[in-house]
C-alpha cells in the first residue's frame, strides 16, 4: 500500500512493518500520518506580488520552445537583406543615422504585394526588436540593443503598419478555410501572425519599461505610444478591441490557427501599458477620493498587503487537548499486534472505528492552517523561526493590520434596531436622532461614525440615480474621456461574446480540465508540424505544453483583473456589467474547478528549460539536454507565474462575491469552503488573505459544526482580514438581507440598473423622444428641407386638388 499518499511515494507492506521495533513503529505511523495530513515545515514563499514578472522572464514567455529555430531564419533575412542594401559591416557599428534610413528601408519592405518577400522583411524586422543577438555577447547587451532598436522602429511608423497588416491577416479568409479543414493545426499555421504579433509584443513590453537612464526624448515617445495605443487611432477602435475580436474569432472556431497565447499575451500588456497597473490604480483611487471631497483612504493597501507574513494561528486549549487525545489514539493503533493487523488488510488499519472522527481528521486534511506540527504531538523543540531578509514594513501599532470600515446602511441598521428595541419606533433613514436611547448606543453611534467609510461606488451610484430621476435639470454628466473609458466604449457592443471567449480557453488551459471532443484548441502555436519521435523529445514538448497553458492562464486572470478593477474605479456600473456577465458565463464555478487540485503541486511545477529560454538560448552555446535535467527542472521555490495566476483568480473570485448575497450563496452550494481551504496551504501571505476573505462571507451559511472544526481557520480570518463593525459573520445570524427567495430579484434589479445606464450614457438613438427639444420658430420649421418620395412628386397636381383647392378654408380664422 501507499502510506504516504500523493505526497509520500514509499510502499511499505505489513511485514516491513513489522520488522520496525514498537518506538519507531510509532513514529513511522505518525511521521506518515502527518505527511497524508498536510503537516509539514515548509517556509513562507518568498514571493512579491507585482503587475509583471520581470522583463527577461516576459520576454521569454512569448516564444514557444518549438519555436526555437525561428530565431535563425530571423537572423537569416536580417543578414541578407542588410549585406545587399547596407554594406559589410555590422549593425551595432553603424551610426544613427544609418540605422533609420536601414529602419525606414525595411518598412518600405511591409508593403510589398508578395506574401513570401513581405514574410522576409517581417522576419527581419524582428531580429531587429530582438536586439540583433548574434552581434551581442550577453544577455545585457541584447536587451540594451533591443531598446534602442524598438525605440527606433516605432520612430520610423513601424506599429502603424504591423496593425494595417495583422487587420489584413485577420481577414484573410484563405486562410482561415484552410485552418478550419485541416485535421491538425501546427506552428506552421500561423507563422505570418506569429512574426507580427511578436514584433508588436517586443515593441509593447519594452516601451513600457521605464528606465531612469532613458534619454528625455524617449520618455515622450513613450507618453505618446501610450496614448495612441488607448485611443480609437488604429482602425478606429483602441488595440485591446481588435485583439478581443480575435479572440472571439478564435473561439468560434472560424480561426483555428491564431496564435491564441501571444494574442492574449498583447492583449494583457496593452491593456496594462494604457491604463495601468496596481500602483497606477492605487494612485487614481486617491485622486478620485480628493475630487469627491472623500476622506483619505485609511491605509495603503498595498503596503499593507507586501508588509503581511503567512502565519499559522496558535491552537486553542480545546484544539491541544483534541490533539492530544488524537494522538494517544494513533499510538494506541500502532502498538496492535502484526496478526491483528493483518486481519486489518481489506480496510485501512489508520482509520479509526467511529466515523466521526474521520470526519473531523477530512476536515483536518482540507485546513492548511492546522497544517502545523504542535509542540505537543512531537518530541523535538520547536526550531527557531526561520529568518527573512530585511524588507520595507509598514510599522502598525499592536492590534490588527487593516483598520475597521463601516458603511452608512450599517448605521442605518444598527438604528433601527435600537430604536425599536428601546423605544418602539423607527425613523428611517435618520442617522442623528439619538433621543431615548441609552448612553452606551449613544457610544457605539459615535464609533460606528468613526469609522464610517464611504466608497466612490456609492457617490457614483447616488449621481446616477439623480440622473435617471431628473433628466431634463439634471444637466450634461461630464464623462472624462480617459483609456478606460475608451476601452469600455469600445467593448460595450460586444463584451458578453468577450467575457465568454476568455473563460472558455481559460477552461481549456486549466489543469484540472478533461481533453474533450468539443473543447478549443489552444495548442495551435506550440505543436510542431513533425510530432516528436524520441523519449527526449517529447518530454520537451510535453514541458512546452504545460508551459502554455500556464502562461495562457497567466494572461486572462490579469486581463480580467485589470479590467474589473479598472472598471469599477471608472463607474462602478462598467464594473457590475461586466462582472456580472462574468457570473453569467459560470465563472464563479470555473476558478473553483481550477483550485479543486493538487494546489502546492501547481505551484511548484517546473515547467520550463532555463537553457531554452530568450535571450539566454541566442547568446549562450546549449548544453546538451538529457531526461534527467529535463525532470530536475530549475531550483526554485515556486513558479512565479502559477502563484501570481492563482491571486489574481482569488481576487476576481472576491470581486464577483464582494456584498452580492446570490453569488455568496453560490460559493456553498458549490461547495467552496473545503477547496479553499486546501489552498491555504500555500504558505504565502497575500494568496491566504484572498482565501479567507472568502472563507469569511461565507461562514455564517456553513452551520455551526463547521465552524466549531475550523477554529483556527476562524482565529485566522479574525487576525488576517478586514473588520465590519457590527459584522456577525461568525455568529451565523441570518441576514435581513440574504432571504433566499431575493436571490434572483436582486440580479434583476442590478441588472436593470445596469441597462439603463448603459442606454442613458450611450445609446443615443434609444433617448425618450419626450425629452428631446421643440422648435417652436414657425420660419426655421417652414425653412427645413423636407425630403418628399417620387410618388408624391408625380401626383402632386392630384394632392393639390385633393387638399387644397376642394377644401373650403376661412383665411381670416386663421390668420386670427
Amino acid at each position: 500500500m501507499d502510506v504516504g499518499g500523493n505526497g509520500g511515494g514509499l510502499i511499505v507492506n505489513n511485514k516491513q512493518r513489522a520488522m520496525l521495533p514498537n518506538k519507531s513503529r510509532g513514529e513511522f505511523v505518525r511521521n506518515q500520518r502527518k505527511d497524508s495530513e498536510g503537516f509539514s515545515e515548509s517556509p513562507d514563499l518568498e514571493f512579491e506580488y507585482a503587475d509583471t514578472d520581470k522583463w527577461a522572464v516576459e520576454l521569454s514567455e512569448l516564444y514557444s520552445y518549438t519555436e526555437a529555430p525561428e530565431f535563425v531564419l530571423n537572423r537569416k533575412c536580417f543578414e541578407e537583406d542588410f549585406r545587399t542594401h547596407v554594406s559589410e559591416k555590422k549593425w551595432t557599428e553603424l551610426d544613427a543615422a544609418q540605422h533609420k534610413a536601414h529602419a525606414m528601408r525595411l518598412l518600405d519592405g511591409l508593403e510589398v504585394i508578395a506574401r513570401e518577400k513581405r514574410l522576409k522583411v517581417a522576419r527581419a524586422i524582428l531580429y531587429m526588436a530582438q536586439g540583433a543577438f548574434a552581434e551581442c555577447s550577453s544577455e545585457a547587451e541584447v536587451q540594451h540593443w533591443m531598446r534602442y532598436n524598438i525605440f527606433l522602429l516605432l520612430e520610423v511608423g513601424t506599429f502603424s503598419a504591423l496593425v494595417e497588416l495583422l487587420n489584413m491577416e485577420i481577414d484573410n479568409s484563405a486562410a482561415c478555410s484552410s485552418a478550419v479543414r485541416k485535421p491538425a493545426i501546427s506552428l506552421a499555421d500561423s507563422t505570418d501572425l506569429r512574426v507580427l504579433l511578436n514584433i508588436m509584443y517586443l515593441m509593447v513590453e519594452t516601451i513600457q519599461q521605464d528606465d531612469p537612464a532613458d534619454p528625455p526624448e524617449w520618455r515622450a515617445t513613450r507618453d505618446t505610444f501610450k496614448t495612441e495605443l488607448g485611443s480609437p487611432l488604429y482602425n478606429n477602435e483602441p488595440i485591446s478591441v481588435m485583439l478581443f475580436g480575435m479572440v472571439t474569432k478564435f473561439c468560434s472556431g472560424h480561426a483555428p490557427h491564431f496564435p491564441m497565447k501571444k494574442v492574449l499575451l498583447l492583449l494583457w500588456k496593452s491593456i496594462l501599458f494604457t491604463l495601468g497597473g496596481f500602483e497606477q490604480l492605487q494612485n487614481i483611487k486617491v485622486h478620485k477620493r480628493q475630487e469627491l471631497s472623500l476622506p483619505p483612504l485609511p491605509e495603503d493597501s498595498i503596503r499593507v498587503i507586501r508588509s503581511m507574513r503567512a502565519a499559522s494561528p496558535p491552537a486553542s486549549a480545546s484544539d491541544l487537548l483534541e490533539q492530544q487525545q488524537k494522538r494517544a489514539r494513533r499510538e494506541h493503533k500502532s502498538l496492535i499486534k502484526q496478526d491483528n493487523l493483518d486481519a486489518f488488510n481489506e480496510k485501512d488499519p489508520y482509520k479509526t472505528d467511529d466515523p466521526r472522527e474521520d470526519e473531523d481528521d477530512n476536515d483536518d486534511n482540507d485546513n492548511s492552517l492546522e497544517a502545523e506540527p504542535f509542540p505537543l504531538e512531537r518530541d523535538e523543540v520547536m526550531p527557531p523561526p526561520i529568518p527573512h531578509p530585511p524588507t520595507e514594513r509598514v510599522s502598525f501599532p499592536k492590534g490588527l493590520p487593516w483598520a475597521p470600515k463601516v458603511r452608512e446602511k450599517d448605521i442605518e441598521n444598527f438604528l433601527e434596531s435600537s430604536r425599536s428595541k428601546f423605544i418602539g419606533y423607527t425613523l428611517g433613514n435618520d442617522t442623528d436622532t439619538v433621543v431615548g436611547l441609552p448612553r452606551p448606543i449613544h457610544e457605539s453611534i459615535r464609533t460606528l461614525k468613526q469609522h464610517k467609510y464611504i466608497s466612490i461606488a456609492e457617490i457614483q451610484i447616488s449621481k446616477e440615480e439623480e440622473f435617471q430621476k431628473t433628466p431634463l435639470s439634471g444637466g450634461e454628466e461630464d464623462v472624462d474621456m480617459c483609456s478606460t473609458e475608451l476601452l469600455y466604449q469600445g467593448i460595450l457592443p460586444s463584451l458578453p461574446q468577450y467575457m465568454i471567449a476568455l473563460l472558455k480557453i481559460l477552461l481549456a488551459a486549466a489543469p484540472t480540465s478533461k481533453a474533450k471532443t468539443d473543447s478549443i484548441n489552444i495548442l495551435a502555436d506550440v505543436l510542431p508540424e513533425e510530432m516528436p519521435t524520441t523519449v527526449l523529445q517529447s518530454m520537451k514538448l510535453g514541458v512546452d505544453v504545460n508551459r502554455h497553458k500556464e502562461i495562457i492562464v497567466k494572461a486572462i486572470s490579469a486581463v480580467l483583473l485589470l479590467l474589473l478593477k479598472h472598471f469599477k474605479l471608472n463607474h462602478i456600473y462598467q464594473f457590475e456589467y461586466m462582472a456580472q456577465h462574468l457570473v453569467f458565463a459560470n465563472c464563479i464555478p470555473l476558478i473553483l474547478k481550477f483550485f479543486n487540485q493538487n494546489i502546492m503541486s501547481y505551484i511548484t511545477a517546473k515547467n520550463s528549460i532555463s537553457v531554452l529560454d530568450f535571450p539566454h538560448c541566442v547568446v549562450h552555446e546549449l548544453p546538451e539536454l538529457t531526461a534527467e535535467s529535463l525532470e530536475a527542472g530549475d531550483n526554485n521555490q515556486f513558479c512565479w507565474r502559477n502563484l501570481f495566476s492563482c491571486i489574481n483568480l482569488l481576487r476576481i473570485l472576491n470581486k464577483l462575491t464582494k456584498w452580492k448575497h446570490s453569488r455568496t450563496m453560490m460559493l456553498v452550494v458549490f461547495k467552496s469552503a473545503p477547496i479553499l481551504k486546501r489552498a491555504l496551504k500555500v504558505k504565502q501571505a497575500m494568496m491566504q488573505l484572498y482565501v479567507l476573505k472568502l472563507l469569511k462571507v461565507q461562514t455564517k451559511y456553513l452551520g455551526r459544526q463547521w465552524r466549531k472544526s475550523n477554529m483556527k481557520t476562524m482565529s485566522a480570518i479574525y487576525q488576517k482580514v478586514r473588520h465590519r463593525l457590527n459584522d456577525d459573520w461568525a455568529y451565523g445570524n441570518a441576514d435581513l438581507d440574504a432571504r433566499p427567495w431575493d436571490f434572483q430579484a436582486e440580479e434583476c434589479a442590478l441588472r436593470a440598473n445596469i441597462e439603463r445606464f448603459n442606454s442613458r450614457r450611450y445609446d443615443k438613438n434609444q433617448s425618450n423622444p419626450d425629452f428631446l427639444p421643440v422648435d417652436n420658430c414657425l420660419q426655421s420649421v417652414l425653412g427645413q428641407r423636407v425630403d418628399l418620395p417620387e410618388d408624391f412628386h408625380m401626383n402632386y397636381d392630384l394632392w393639390l386638388e385633393r387638399e387644397v383647392f376642394s377644401k373650403p378654408i376661412s383665411w381670416e380664422e386663421l390668420l386670427q
